[in-house]
Formats: structure tokens, C-alpha cells, sequence
């Protein structure tokens, strides 16, 4: 594929892409016209599709720029997908809200039961496997790889064919399904476990090339890391806050309370990082500022949750000496809280800071230890030759070059009668 066909493909999957997006829009708005009510339920429906609408955005740019690397193409092809499950959802919702009930066809439904396998594969394995540069690590995961795929086909087989009942149809048998052989969903129930095992190889081999490669790809490796580890963080935080303090909304079918429903929409938001991470690595944008954007998370991410913790710690035990000395609550316990978070800001951050320089950075951590020392030296020393000598040391210690050489302009040679002396 030429250059100049690659980027028009590129764009003409972005293009289809939004076009299915804006006829989900459209269903949105005849669905709140039909049936107001459900202004909450299709709000967040843009919530949860928005950040898979980041994919296709992504990958037109790196696609358009870079045609021989399938990150692009993944990107693209997953984000057709998603977004065509929620213009499906959006034009259902629709159908729902104008005639009470939501016709489809039975056929498409079977043949269509495991559709979510080819996206999910994309970017849980084949994403992983070749990231960053769209190739394999090496030759030898040729069989993994279309292993994988053949799982992915054989998922979408197979459950076209297991008897039962339909999901989307009530009371509707699969047309497709083969009651003869009895051990089908069995076999399908081993081939779902087999798509997490997949995903988990291609973990794997993301981790062995980081190992075998250098400076530059483990930056891009960074990127994605650090993009699914904030993913994984959002999800198990809503996940176990919600069961600690909501556990009735996963047991019943009552509605979870506002604040969970508001880190769920978070977490799915936070989705929009994975492809913004892809894009960084891929492209090389910014691409050494992964280092200071890990640091920093590791640093306010403890202050912000300390920072909480205390402001509404504070507020709750001033608020009950309030009550005994008083009978009454008062704000002024919220201002009190506000001034002391004020207070401690600055000081907990540099704490913090330090801590984490220390765990994380060591050897970024001695090295301004050492520059501070060697700076107070300096402005204290008066023997040129100790300041040589230590000036080759904190070199050495500092940068850990091969080797270190210092010349020094005598007097002379300031004014052009005498040359530099090595030291």
C-alpha cells in the first residue's frame, strides 16, 4: 500500500467513524425528545463512549504519519467498533422510547453473540504484542499470534452455534444452534478463559521487550504502562469503594448512589489516557517526559488523597467539639480545615517529594545531594587544588562519565601569553 492510499484509508476510517458517532447523536436526541425521562441514562452513554472515541482520533494520526505500524490500524478499527455498539445501543434506546419495545433481527443477533471478541482482542492482545513499533518482538511468537487470532474467530464460531436461548431475544432459541452435541457450551466456556490467558501472554512479551530494548523503546513501553496502570488504579478504587461503602448496589438491582455513579463515569473517562499514551510513545511526542509525569503522579497523587483525608477528618472532629461545647455545629470548622490544608500543603509536598526521590529516584536523589554539598564547598573553599580535586569528583559521582578531564586558564593564558594546564 502506497503512502498517499494508506493515509486515505487512514482518514476515511476516522471519517466513517464520526459519521456513525454523529447518527448515535442524532438517535440520542430523538430519544429525549420521545421520552425526556432519560436525559440521566443517555448522558452517561456519551460518558462511557467518549473516551473509546479518542481511539480512531489517535490512530488517523499516527496511521496518516506512519502507515507500517498496526498500532494505527488497531486504533481505527477498534474505535469503528466501539462506536458502532453505541450507535446500535442509541438506535435500540430509541425504538424503546418511541414504541415500548425494540424489534431486531434474530439472525443477526446469533451471528453476532460474540462480536465484542474482535475489539477486546485488538487491544488486550494483539495491541500489547505489537506496540510500539507494529511489529512481533521477535519471529517466535508467529504461532502465538495466530494462535490468538484463531482463538478470537473460533470464540465467534462457537457461540453462533451453542443452543439456548438468545440474550437480546427473550424466548427466542439460537436458529443456529446445534442440540446435538451438548458439550458446545462447555467447549465455549473454555475458549472465553482462553482469551484473559492470551491477553496475559501478550503482558508477557510486552515485559521481555522492554528488557531487551533500549533507552528510547522502554520510554514508549513507559508510556503505556503508566496509562493502564492509572486505568487498573480508577477501576479497582470505584470497584472497592463502592463495595465498602455501597455494597447493596451490586446485590439488588437498586440504583448505585450518586458518588459511585460519578467514579464510574470517572474511571471509563479515564479510558481516553490509554490512546493518549499510544499516541506520545508512538509518535514520540514529548516522549522522555513520561519520567516527570510519573513523578509527579507518585507525588500529588499521595498529597491529594492525604490533603482529603485530613480536610474531612478535621471537619467531622471539629464539627463534634463544635457540638459539645456549643450544642451546635458551625462553619467554622469548615473554614479551620480550609486554612490548616492551606498551611500544610507546601510542607507535606516537600515531604512527600522527598520520600519518593529517595524510594523511586535514588540516584537522582544523590546526585542534587551531592551537587548542594559541593556547591556549599565552593563557596567556602579557598585552595584551588582541593576544589579541583573535588570538582573531578562530583563529575565522576554525579554523571559517571569514562572519563573526566579539567583545564583551568591561568592568568597568562587569559591574556594570551601562556596556554591551559590539564589537570
Amino acid at each position: 500500500m502506497s503512502y498517499r492510499t494508506a493515509t486515505w484509508l487512514a482518514w476515511s476510517l476516522a471519517g466513517l467513524t464520526v459519521a456513525i458517532f454523529a447518527v448515535a447523536v442524532v438517535f440520542a436526541i430523538l430519544t429525549l425528545i420521545a421520552a425526556p425521562s432519560q436525559l440521566a441514562e443517555m448522558v452517561g452513554g456519551f460518558v462511557i463512549i467518549l473516551p473509546f472515541f479518542s481511539f480512531p482520533v489517535v490512530g488517523v494520526l499516527i496511521a496518516s504519519r506512519r502507515p507500517g505500524n498496526w498500532i494505527g490500524w488497531i486504533c481505527l478499527i477498534s474505535g469503528l467498533f466501539w462506536t458502532a455498539f453505541f450507535e446500535n445501543d442509541a438506535s435500540n434506546a430509541y425504538e424503546l422510547a418511541r414504541t415500548g419495545t425494540v424489534k431486531s433481527s434474530v439472525t443477526l443477533d446469533a451471528l453476532t453473540q460474540a462480536d465484542w471478541v474482535f475489539p477486546v482482542g485488538l487491544l488486550g492482545i494483539y495491541m500489547i504484542l505489537l506496540f510500539p513499533d507494529g511489529r512481533l518482538p521477535t519471529r517466535s511468537w508467529r504461532p502465538f499470534a495466530w494462535f490468538a487470532g484463531g482463538v478470537m474467530v473460533l470464540m465467534n464460531v462457537i457461540f453462533s452455534l451453542v443452543p439456548g436461548p438468545l440474550e437480546d431475544q427473550p424466548g427466542v432459541q439460537n436458529p443456529f444452534g446445534l442440540e446435538q452435541f451438548p458439550w458446545l457450551p462447555g467447549v465455549a466456556v473454555s475458549i472465553v478463559l482462553t482469551l484473559p490467558l492470551c491477553i496475559l501472554v501478550s503482558a508477557f512479551s510486552l515485559v521481555l521487550r522492554y528488557r531487551r530494548s533500549g533507552r528510547e523503546v522502554r520510554e514508549q513501553i513507559k508510556w503505556l504502562g503508566f496509562a493502564a496502570s492509572f486505568v487498573g488504579l480508577m477501576y479497582f478504587s470505584t470497584l472497592i469503594s463502592g463495595l465498602l461503602l455501597s455494597p447493596e448496589s451490586y446485590t439488588t438491582n437498586e440504583t448505585p448512589p450518586l458518588w459511585v455513579s460519578l467514579s464510574m463515569n470517572l474511571t471509563y473517562i479515564s479510558f481516553a489516557s490509554v490512546p493518549t499514551a499510544i499516541g506520545f510513545a508512538v509518535l514520540k511526542y514529548r516522549l522522555y517526559e513520561i519520567e516527570i509525569i510519573i513523578n509527579r503522579a507518585l507525588v500529588y497523587g499521595p498529597l491529594t488523597a492525604t490533603l482529603v483525608g485530613l480536610y474531612f477528618g478535621s471537619i467531622v472532629l471539629l464539627q463534634r467539639v463544635f457540638v459539645v461545647l456549643t450544642g451546635e455545629q458551625s462553619t467554622l470548622a469548615i473554614v479551620a480545615s480550609t486554612l490548616a490544608i492551606a498551611a500544610l500543603f507546601t510542607p507535606l509536598r516537600r515531604r512527600i517529594q522527598s520520600f519518593i526521590d529517595k524510594r523511586f529516584y535514588r540516584n537522582k536523589y544523590d546526585a542534587r545531594k551531592t551537587l548542594e554539598a559541593f556547591s556549599t564547598r565552593l563557596r567556602d573553599e579557598t585552595d584551588l587544588q582541593t576544589l579541583n580535586n573535588d570538582l573531578v569528583g562530583v563529575v565522576t559521582e554525579t554523571l559517571q562519565p569514562a572519563h573526566v578531564s579539567l583545564w583551568l586558564r591561568t592568568d597568562a593564558a587569559a591574556t594570551g601569553k601562556g596556554s591551559g594546564v590539564k589537570s
